[in-house]
């Protein structure tokens, strides 16, 4: 059997090990009234995290498991209703932030597979609460959004934070707060951590948040249409604003890429980094700007994939950093590239994480939640154990294997 194969039947035999059926909260595990999807084995990742769905869920859809894709949903749905916005994880702990809003794609997906009306119906009000919460409690001055959360200890947090970046806890007040505050925005992020925030990450609007919100609102334009709704005008002026306000923050010409934007020093990163294709991938790059931003792929593209930013001597050396390559930025800049006819750059990207994840296996027999792009390693960093992996790291590989194949109906 080629390795290729063997991976496909090894991820085809594993998905039933990563669904879970918990109705009521137990301790610190809030109940979810549908089968929900984790994304490890044995004692990691034990909880539905957000973010890390919306690619589980494309690997289920390949996978021929919509119903499973959608239970995970409407398990979003349930926490929205509940608590008012998606958090983290279906922890308590979960609940002091949540996680990069990928949840009208979700919907997106399974609605272009089912046309169900009524359920989108459903999901478009949750969508509306959620929006809310980022447009509420994530706002900022410059009229773009940030990660933030909440937690009352900010000692602790300030501590994690400066363990993650290798220096002493200061003794500062105020120094401890903002540490604290910067560590709730990196862990919201799903980057966390990396530099390219550095240490005051919640000083920025970060670029894939706003990229993101920007495909809300466009899903939400759409959503309005199908449901009739009239309200695709105001939506459509949302997302004209935010792209707007991006291009004037976030589009650095300079460097021939959008980046972060800090609203406290009014001043917009260099760093080059995977979040540039972000805006390609909910399509609000014009065609200049995609291909300026195609051009710096020079710059993360090393022999086993895309890194997940450039090589700098200031760089922290953190596990979002040189030279570690993720699968679900692997996906996002796959999709964007494809979005903007760079077909022949898209199947490159995804023939080299289909090489080392097979590469991988054949040492291991396993998958893993991510790798080093520059030697195809499994990515080892200071901050914690790289684990075996399903989740986005299978899912990420049937959508590669799918591209090669010219699958046209990839969700």
């Amino acid at each position: 059997m080629k390795n290729g194969e063997s991976v496909k039947k090894y991820i085809e035999e594993h998905w039933r090990e990563t669904i879970r059926f918990n109705k009521d909260d137990i301790n610190t595990l809030i109940g979810l009234p549908h089968p929900y999807s984790v994304s490890g084995f044995g004692d990691v990742f034990q909880e539905m995290y957000y973010w890390g769905t919306y690619f589980t869920n494309i690997g289920l859809i390949l996978s021929g498991r919509v119903e499973q894709a959608k239970n995970n949903v409407d398990n979003m749905v349930y926490l929205i209703n509940r608590f008012g916005f998606v958090p983290n994880s279906n922890r308590t702990w979960g609940l002091t932030r949540s996680q990069p809003p990928f949840l009208s794609q979700m919907v997106r997906d399974i609605f272009n597979i089912t046309n169900d009306i009524n359920w989108l119906s459903e999901c478009y009000n949750a969508l509306k609460k959620e929006y809310n919460f980022w447009q509420n409690e994530r706002i900022t001055d410059c009229g773009l959004n940030r990660y933030s959360g909440y937690y009352p200890d900010t000692a602790f947090l300030c501590g994690r934070l400066c363990a993650r970046f290798k220096m002493e806890p200061p003794e500062d007040k105020e120094l401890i707060e903002e540490y604290a505050k910067s560590f709730h925005s990196g862990c919201e992020s799903g980057w966390d951590f990396s530099s390219r925030t550095g240490l005051f990450q919640h000083h920025y609007a970060w670029l894939c948040l706003n990229s993101l919100l920007y495909g809300i609102e466009k899903n939400m334009e759409y959503f309005s249409t199908k449901l009739n709704k009239c309200e695709e005008a105001i939506w459509q002026q949302r997302a004209d604003r935010r792209k707007t306000l991006m291009n004037e923050t976030m589009w650095n010409e300079s460097v021939g890429a959008f980046c972060d934007y800090n609203f406290v020093e009014k001043k917009t990163s260099d760093l080059i980094s995977l979040a540039m294709l972000y805006p390609l991938f909910v399509g609000l790059a014009d065609e200049k700007q995609a291909s300026k931003t195609v051009e710096n792929l020079t710059k993360l593209e090393f022999r086993y994939g895309l890194v997940c930013s450039e090589n700098k001597e200031e760089l922290y050396n953190l596990q979002w950093d040189y030279p570690h390559a993720w699968p679900p930025l692997q996906l996002i800049s796959i999709k964007a590239l494809l979005r903007y006819g760079y077909t022949e750059q898209a199947k490159r990207i995804a023939q080299k994480y289909l090489e080392v994840a097979d590469l991988n296996f054949e040492k291991y027999g396993c998958l893993w939640e991510k790798y080093n792009g520059v030697d195809g390693e499994v990515s080892v960093t200071k901050e914690y154990k790289t684990p075996p992996m399903m989740g986005w790291s299978a899912a990420v590989y049937l959508y590669c294997d799918s591209i090669k194949k010219q699958d046209r109906t990839l969700p």
